[in-house]
C-alpha cells in the first residue's frame, strides 16, 4: 500500500504561496498596502513603506477581450540597460503627487494604452504605437515637463 498523504499542496488547497515582506525583504509578509498592494508584515514597515507616496491601482474592467490582460504583478522586477534612464526617487514622488497626472491616469484610453506597452513582447514598437495618439502625447509630455521642473530646482 502507499504512503498516506499530509494533506492537500498549496496549490490543491488554494491557499496562495507565502509571500516575503518588500519593506525588510526578512518576514512573510501577511498585509498588502490598499494603494499599492505591496505585501509587508507590520505596521512598522507599513508605516516606512508609507513614507513615499504610493499609487493605488485601479481595477481594470473584464469586458474587454480585444488585449490579454494578467493582474499587475508587483513583484515584477524591471530592469533598465543605461543608470542614467532611472530618475530619482525625489522625481518619481513629484511625478506621483501631481494631481494633473493622477486625474490623467483615470482616463481608460490612456491605461490600455500603457497596458498595451507593459505586456507587449516588444515595448519599443507599442511605445511607438502610443506616441500617435494624442492622450499619450500629452501624458508623456505632462511627465516630462515635471521632470524637467524638478530637475532644474536640484540645480
Amino acid at each position: 500500500m502507499g504512503k498516506p498523504k499530509k494533506g492537500p499542496s498549496p496549490k490543491e488547497s488554494g491557499t496562495p504561496p507565502k509571500r516575503s515582506c518588500k519593506v525588510c525583504e526578512k518576514a512573510v509578509s501577511k498585509y498588502k498596502c490598499p494603494s499599492c498592494l505591496i505585501p509587508y508584515c507590520s505596521l512598522v514597515c507599513f508605516k516606512k513603506h508609507k513614507e513615499t507616496p504610493c499609487v493605488k491601482q485601479v481595477p481594470t474592467p473584464e469586458t474587454d477581450t480585444s488585449t490579454s490582460t494578467s493582474p499587475i504583478d508587483v513583484d515584477r522586477p524591471c530592469y533598465v540597460d543605461v543608470d542614467d534612464d532611472v530618475l530619482p526617487q525625489s522625481q518619481l514622488e513629484c511625478i506621483a503627487s501631481c494631481t494633473e497626472i493622477r486625474d490623467a491616469l483615470k482616463d481608460e484610453d490612456l491605461q490600455k494604452l500603457i497596458r498595451n506597452i507593459d505586456f507587449s513582447a516588444d515595448a519599443r514598437t507599442e511605445l511607438d504605437k502610443a506616441m500617435e495618439q494624442e492622450v499619450f502625447r500629452l501624458f508623456t509630455e505632462k511627465i516630462l515637463s515635471m521632470v524637467n521642473r524638478s530637475g532644474d530646482q536640484r540645480l
